[in-house]
């Protein structure tokens, strides 16, 4: 057991410590160190027992080989006797085990890291790395300077000033563009004992990245949606105000206009009522992005109930809704309320967007040819169509494609909520349209067995 170790000799790559040996059956080069310790713990021992022979042999001219033999005997005991009241502490260079030891537990903190890490020497050469940071930087190697790797001006600054100042650590930002652009933050951590020997293989330097890239992006989502709603909610509440304020003054003793007025502020109230509610629903449905839903649930009944609760809509519009179940049953594993709001967005925009006195059909079918597996939901129009150009951003929050202004505007949250949706029920979502001929979405859900 090492009892201390010496901090000054570990800037050479190793320790010198106490020792006090095992009695445990020992290895053979365990045995061949403890022969050799307790011979030099035992000189005394040795040397009177050689001089006892030695005078033996010189007055009595006592044969040689048995001398030799009992000399042979006495030291074998004096190395193999029990250590009790004879053996002591001893000073032994454990520099070449420490480093393989140390080695070890250097290569499994590495990789029990989250990210990317580098451990380098004094000199900036890579002494060791993890799995991360090799499929980060493909071309990174051992013995080679970090420039090999990372050419970035930043890293390789902050290396540098942790290197020259001792520093304890240094906090830069590292941006590459390929073959994704990436946010980096990467700390350069000074670890180990000051050197100037070339080549020293002491790990000095902790290179250890960190990728930021997801969070800024969640980050500008969350800039973004708190702008755009603070603007949505902002244009009716305005309106509605504006209105107030003319009832108030000079459209007070005004029928006419007061009518008028208020049929406006009905319609700007009741916009702002929806893009609350499609808030809060988008927000529902976000916090249980991680619970599939394990209830079963018929599509049939799901179609049927969104074609029944849109008749007004349709009818307003002029519009015909056509519905097409499969067979018997259509069951899913999913949360109906979340599966009919889905339908009824899709259905509704359908609806809006689709040509005056026009068509919408749902559909619910066996996704492909398979007989089993999947379901699909489509919901298609004939209406003018959507660009291709506007495709990729359909369920992006608050954007529209055909922003025509009026009640058409809509608030913009319908197909976010419909890709959360389908996220939360591990399905696919498929937007297909070409302009003059309308569109279809495609919600593919995984088949469930049905009640028994």
């Amino acid at each position: 057991m090492v009892d201390h170790l010496q901090d000054e000799d570990s800037r050479f790559g190793g320790y010198v410590g106490d020792i006090v040996l095992p009695d445990f059956p020992p290895s053979a080069e365990a045995l061949a160190t403890r022969v050799a310790q307790r011979l030099y713990l035992r000189r005394w021992l040795l040397a009177l027992s050689s001089s006892v022979i030695l005078i033996f042999v010189l007055i009595y001219e006592l044969p040689a080989v048995p001398a030799i033999s009992g000399f042979l005997s006495i030291l074998a005991g004096a190395a193999l006797l029990p250590r009790e009241g004879v053996m002591r502490p001893v000073r032994l260079d454990l520099r070449v085990n420490d480093r393989m030891l140390a080695d070890r537990a250097v290569a499994g903190l590495l990789e029990g890291l989250p990210a990317p890490a580098i451990i380098l020497n004094a000199q900036g050469r890579v002494l060791a790395f993890n799995n991360l940071a090799r499929d980060f930087f493909p071309t990174i190697r051992q013995n080679q300077h970090l420039s090999g790797a990372i050419r970035d001006p930043g890293v390789l600054g902050g290396i540098s000033r942790v290197n020259a100042a001792l520093r304890p650590r240094q906090v830069v930002s590292y941006e590459p563009r390929v073959p994704i652009e990436r946010h980096m933050e990467v700390t350069i951590s000074w670890i180990g004992p000051a050197s100037e020997i070339p080549g020293d293989a002491t790990p000095a330097i902790l290179v250890h990245l960190r990728d930021l890239t997801e969070q800024e992006r969640l980050d500008r989502l969350r800039t973004d949606f708190i702008a755009n709603a603070s603007h949505e909610l902002r244009t009716p509440l305005a309106s509605v105000l504006g209105f107030i304020e003319t009832l108030q003054g000079a459209a007070r003793n005004d029928p006419a206009a007061r009518d008028h007025f208020l049929e406006i502020m009905a319609r700007q109230a009741y916009r702002m009522k929806r893009l609350i509610d499609d808030l809060l629903s988008l927000s529902r449905v976000e916090m249980r992005l991680h619970l599939k839903p394990q209830a079963r649930v018929d599509l049939n009944d799901v179609a049927r109930q969104v074609v029944t609760g849109l008749e007004p809509t349709a009818e307003k519009a002029g519009a015909t809704v056509h519905l097409a179940v499969h067979g018997n049953g259509a069951w899913v594993l999913g949360d109906r309320d979340e599966l009919v709001q889905m339908a009824s967005n899709l259905v509704e925009n359908a609806i809006k967007y689709g040509r005056t006195g026009g068509n919408v059909w749902l559909s619910v079918a066996r996704a492909g040819e398979a007989e089993g597996g999947k379901f699909a939901l489509a919901v298609r129009d004939d209406g003018e169509g959507i660009a291709e150009k506007h495709l990729p951003r359909l369920t992006e929050r608050f954007y529209r494609a055909n922003d025509n202004g009026g009640e058409k505007s809509g608030t913009g949250l319908g197909l976010a909520i419909v890709k959360h949706v389908v996220t939360r029920h591990r399905g696919d979502l498929k937007i297909t349209s070409r302009l003059g001929e309308g569109s279809i979405f495609t919600v593919t859900l995984t088949e469930a067995p049905p009640p028994i």
